[in-house]
């Protein structure tokens, strides 16, 4: 158990890193260039890589046009 708690809200700067079957049911903090995102680990993340579950790009609403 104390091997979870330390795992537990580690902040990750490395996106290429591969999640392992170590990190299933902590969470985990991802930098995506600019600040970190909170991401829970489950089963199928595993083989996966950080990166992946951090975006890096703004989601901006489309322009709608007046008539």
């Amino acid at each position: 158990m104390k091997k979870k708690e330390s795992i537990h809200n580690r902040k990750i700067w490395s996106r290429r890193s591969s999640i392992s079957p170590e990190f299933v049911d902590c969470s985990v903090l991802i930098y995506n260039g600019k600040t970190p995102v909170r991401c829970n680990i489950t089963e199928g993340k595993v083989g996966h890589k950080f990166g992946e579950f951090a975006s890096t790009r703004r989601r901006r609403p489309s322009k709608k046009k007046g008539k």
